[in-house]
């Protein structure tokens, strides 16, 4: 093999039709040459199916500082923010539609795994760590379930072009409705981490 992206382009070329191909990789580990059989994962990402063996191939990527000014850094964080909060949209509607599957979701096992991987990495690593949860979970409370505030806002929005609000009635069938699509998505995710920590 010629280099680290040659052999990552070969484990990627190992899925085929959906289905993984076993191969068998020399390694050197303490001195000794071993053969190890490897059957990568199969990833789906909407535009068809590669393999990945989730192990760094070639040398672990450089860790660069960059610093910025602070009008500079805060628009950077608002394009960040923007491009983050995008990306959450378009996969939750690739999961609701069957493109994305559905152990994408994670939950607080997951994150506190992430958590302590990044106090690893030092102080601030550990700092910037919530971040992007928190950007994903803004998002996550302005979907238009009733018990999320995106469900208000829609009440909001239906007393306005309306004129009335929402009866009792239906108060009470979208808010039961609103919190099983949370348990089923919480279940979900807590079902995820365990397969994912524990499996």
């Amino acid at each position: 093999m010629g280099d680290g992206q040659q052999l990552r382009d070969v484990i990627r070329g190992q899925v085929k039709d959906g289905k993984a191909a076993t191969a068998t990789r020399d390694i050197e580990r303490a001195g000794r040459r071993l053969a190890l059989q490897v059957t990568p994962d199969v990833v789906n990402d909407g535009g068809g199916s590669f393999g990945r063996i989730n192990a760094y191939v070639g040398a672990p990527p450089a860790m660069l500082t960059v610093r910025h000014g602070p009008v500079d850094g805060l628009w950077k964080g608002v394009v960040r923010t923007r491009e983050v909060s995008e990306l959450t949209l378009r996969m939750m509607g690739r999961m609701v539609i069957g493109e994305a599957s559905l152990k994408n979701l994670s939950g607080p096992l997951t994150i506190a795994d992430y958590a302590g991987k990044s106090a690893s990495l030092g102080l601030t690593q550990y700092i910037l760590f919530p971040g992007p949860d928190q950007r994903e979970l803004g998002v996550l409370n302005l979907l238009p379930l009733p018990v999320l505030d995106g469900g208000h806002l829609m009440y909001y929005l239906w007393e306005a072009v309306t004129g009335r609000s929402v009866t009792d009635a239906w108060m009470e069938r979208l808010q039961r409705g609103g919190v099983a699509v949370l348990l089923v998505m919480m279940s979900i995710a807590l079902f995820n981490d365990v397969t994912r920590l524990f499996g």
